[in-house]
């Protein structure tokens, strides 16, 4: 861990030793009947330092996981795309950035006889050509690394429009029999199949034509910060609340994921939270996470337990080298989550990894539309691709209702 880091931790754990002190202070007034104004002015400040330690946290929490999806991500798309029927073979790669970079540049008129062979290889006929290979694979890098739900969830790469998972529908049913008594048969372990299907998508992006005419400017780079961050935005919205017409479906839509309720009507509690935990097994509690947005994390900071414990630590607090956690727990913060509200549902708490999957197919078509801002002096990109994720394990993940 470098020192710019520890020093961060130490100075976060500083900052909420304070902000429990001032805190503490605000609790008494309201409980004497005096006025806290003094206090939330103080509060206000402190989140406000706590808020600019939390983009760390959330790099640190995330880090290891992400770290681990892109390695796999990565190896399963060099597999694929490596197929003999993939349609990129190994000598042609270096031949196909080439002439995709010059189609993004120039346009498909401005490719001589070898260019336009490259690229009609990977021809994709909705429309646009195949991205390269290792254009693909560092757009998912970056799209997993500002992705929350991407690194908790379990990912899938494919090069098929869906994928079929195994779910289990029947368990044996053991029974007791007397020593020499007749055995029935029992229930038999069932496995069926679910298809989990990849929806299209797709981003826009508008590049000068001074640009593209300038051998400097870096195109690549351009196009992939624009593709990943309107595919990550899109892609987490679905995977929090999309309604599987169309696009994925989110682990707060699913019907089977269960719940329990704050014990207040609006707003979330200590309580709670306590129960949240203990409503899913153990053996998913273990590598159980938080999902919540930034507001909601702002109000669990200030929760207590029965012990006059807070629920929040930071990672100064138990020992520097973790990250903060919520009742011992991880959390991520995703936009899209539910603020605090009446029968809202602000918390996700789980193992996502085994609730929740992510499939990616590994092709991505760009098609180069001049026309569309030509008055403008732009061209537009339309990058198109493909991405799906659903419940898998419903039972791993239980979601907090404000409600008693």
């Amino acid at each position: 861990m470098s020192e710019d880091i520890t020093k961060s931790i130490s100075d976060l754990g500083h900052a909420f030793e304070e902000f429990k002190k001032v805190n503490d202070e605000r609790l008494e007034n309201i409980e004497k009947g005096e006025g806290t104004a003094y206090n939330d002015e103080k509060l206000a400040k402190l989140e406000a330092k706590l808020d600019s330690y939390e983009e760390m946290n959330q790099k640190l929490t995330t880090a290891e996981a992400n770290a681990e999806q892109i390695k796999e991500q990565v190896s399963k798309i060099e597999t694929i795309v490596t197929r003999p029927d993939s349609g990129f073979e190994s000598k042609q790669i270096d031949e196909h950035i080439s002439a995709f970079d010059k189609y993004c540049r120039k346009g498909y008129e401005g490719l001589d006889a070898v260019e336009k062979k490259a690229l009609t290889v990977s021809n994709d006929t909705t429309g646009g050509y195949l991205a390269p290979p290792e254009y693909v694979r560092e757009l998912l890098k970056t799209i997993t690394e500002i992705s929350p739900i991407r690194s908790i969830a379990r990912v899938r790469s494919t090069g098929q429009r869906s994928i079929q998972i195994p779910k289990r529908t029947g368990t044996f049913a053991a029974q007791w029999v007397a020593e020499s008594g007749t055995r029935s048969e029992t229930t038999g372990y069932t496995v069926g199949l679910e298809e989990l299907p990849a929806h299209e998508y797709y981003a826009l992006v508008d590049i000068s034509e001074q640009d593209l005419e300038d051998t400097v400017f870096d195109l690549e780079a351009e196009m992939q910060s624009e593709f990943s961050t309107q595919f990550a935005k899109a892609e987490g919205t679905a995977f929090v609340s999309g309604d599987a017409v169309g696009k994925p479906h989110g682990f707060m839509d699913h019907s089977g994921v269960g719940h329990v309720v704050s014990g207040s009507a609006s707003a979330i509690t200590a309580d709670g939270l306590i129960s949240l935990v203990h409503n899913i097994k153990s053996d998913y509690t273990r590598n159980g996470t938080f999902v919540f947005n930034r507001a909601t994390l702002a109000s669990i900071r200030k929760l207590k337990d029965t012990a006059g414990q807070y629920v929040f630590q930071t990672g100064m607090m138990l020992g520097g080298n973790m990250v903060n956690t919520i009742l011992g727990h991880p959390y991520v913060e995703a936009t899209d989550m539910p603020s605090e509200g009446s029968n809202t549902f602000p918390v996700a708490f789980g193992d996502f990894r085994r609730a929740y999957m992510i499939v990616d197919r590994v092709n991505m078509a760009v098609l180069r539309d001049p026309f569309t801002q030509a008055t403008t002096g732009n061209v537009r990109y339309i990058a198109r691709r493909r991405v799906g994720g659903q419940i898998v394990q419903a039972e791993a993940i239980n979601k907090l209702k404000c409600s008693t």
